[in-house]
């Protein structure tokens, strides 16, 4: 007996909502998104999700088989990605809080230092901003060669200091695809004494496949001297249901600073191995089921499918005029960026009218602004015409010509003080901008250019309040 709704017509409310999303599968959203083309995949995730989606992983005694599922997903990891018997983990909710981990743990195992450091290329990615945000972790921020994108492993060695507690490498980068000299950088961060972490977040389940497959991959995981830790996202290419991410460390001494314990109140003595307490079993259920499922000769498949499509979108790109590959990524995300009488936001908005989403990269520093496939298994089949359609696209941003913006819209813009920001003035800007209110847009170019011309600390202010006005009750 409900007093709500049916059933069926909730089901039916939220199938007409997701009508209006990115499309999922079919290989056409080149981000967020990670789709194995595999029939059957979802439907087992989903069954095994939900017969352990009411579990708590709180208490792992409580829950003896999420113990079990956390273990052997872990150890599987380990297997892939150089870990020896010492190795132990976590499975998280994500890459970002993976991230968060690593750096909390880095800096309370030095509870000696007051303002402990972290060295990051300038690639790395956002979620290391984030940890340093909330745990006061200051980034002493490295720039990268300015061609291969790559962090450079002089600049990273001499830029560890006394109060270092992290270095952090990537492999590869998500806005390049280019993995970072490791065993340099590493060996370096050893030397000192300096816990060194890979983000292999987005990378870790393919490349050992694509060094198989005869792709030239820098060493990067746990068996390369001096990484302390890794983390690798089990709903990226190990196309597991949203979100698990997995954190190796080198053995338990490093993951111990992780580990949170309280008995500081009169309930029970809370015990923690992530950030989070309770933890539905769902996720943990589901990633197991599809490693199982697939196995290491599936990912393998998998991975060949993957690098055809690259290797083709790669051949594919060079033959478009006006439209290139930025540095050498070894991975399987590619970034493309035009030349001066071209707009890359608009041939990505002509992309989405063709029902492809590519995802807008601003530029920063050496890199120019640029567009990012995210490319997978499902993407092998259809690069013939995705090439085709970003020719077409391409054709119509060359004769449309580069975005301008009014000279007082930019003045507005530049004069602009993201310290003191408003919500009217962003308001304001809205309306010079000929914008009428805040949503979600059907073509971006010129929001984009908008946010280009604009300081990245200008731009994060802004879309702060974008998101505000976004995440509020309708009126």
């Amino acid at each position: 007996m409900s007093g709500g709704l049916p059933a069926d017509q909730v089901l039916d409310e939220l199938r007409e909502l997701r009508a209006g999303d990115l499309p999922t599968h079919g290989g056409r959203t080149l981000a967020y998104v990670y789709d194995s083309g595999l029939s059957g995949v979802d439907e087992l995730g989903a069954a095994a999700h939900a017969m352990a989606s009411s579990a708590n992983g709180l208490d792992p005694t409580a829950f003896p088989s999420l113990l079990r599922l956390e273990n052997d997903i872990v150890a599987t990891a380990a297997a892939l990605l150089g870990g020896g018997q010492d190795t132990v983990g976590s499975v998280t909710s994500g890459g970002t809080e993976s991230c968060l981990l690593a750096v909390q743990g880095a800096r309370d195992s030095r509870p000696d230092l007051d303002r402990p450091t972290m060295v990051i290329a300038d690639t790395a990615h956002a979620a290391f901003h984030k940890a340093a945000h909330y745990f006061g972790v200051e980034p002493v921020v490295v720039p990268v060669d300015p061609v291969t994108f790559r962090a450079d492993p002089d600049a990273m060695a001499a830029a560890i200091g006394p109060s270092t507690v992290l270095v952090v490498l990537s492999a590869p980068s998500y806005a390049h695809g280019v993995v970072d000299p490791v065993t340099e950088v590493a060996a370096a961060a050893a030397r000192a004494g300096v816990r060194c972490h890979v983000d292999a977040c987005i990378g870790g389940w393919v490349l050992p496949h694509f060094r198989r497959l005869g792709v030239e991959v820098p060493e990067f995981d746990l068996s390369v001297p001096g990484v302390t830790s890794l983390s690798v996202d089990l709903h990226k290419y190990a196309y597991c249901p949203k979100g698990t991410s997995v954190l190796l460390h080198a053995d338990a001494s490093v993951r111990r600073p992780q580990l949170f314990a309280s008995a500081a109140w009169p309930g029970y003595t809370m015990l923690n191995s992530t950030m989070q307490s309770t933890r539905s079993g769902g996720p943990l259920a589901a990633a197991w089921a599809v490693l199982r499922h697939i196995g290491d000769a599936g990912y393998a498949e998998l991975a060949a499918r993957t690098l055809t499509a690259v290797r083709t979108l790669r051949a594919g790109v060079d033959t478009i005029a006006g439209l290139r590959v930025l540095g050498s990524p070894e991975a399987a995300l590619l970034s493309l960026t035009c030349d001066d009488d071209l707009d890359v936001f608009t041939v990505a908005d002509e992309m989405t009218a063709r029902r492809w989403y590519l995802q807008p990269q601003f530029g920063f520093g050496a890199s120019p602004p640029n567009l990012h496939l995210t490319v997978t298994a499902a993407s092998h089949g259809s690069e013939e015409q995705l090439l085709a359609d970003l020719a077409q696209a391409v054709g119509v941003a060359r004769a449309a010509g580069p975005v301008r913006l009014a000279p007082e819209l930019v003045a507005v813009i530049e004069g602009l003080d993201p310290t003191v920001l408003t919500p009217e003035q962003f308001a304001g800007l809205l309306a010079v901008a000929g914008l009428d209110g805040v949503g979600v847009p059907e073509r971006m170019a010129e929001i984009n250019t908008m946010l280009s011309v604009a300081s990245p600390a200008l731009r994060e202010r802004l879309l702060v309040e974008f998101l505000s006005a976004l995440y509020s009750q309708p009126r």
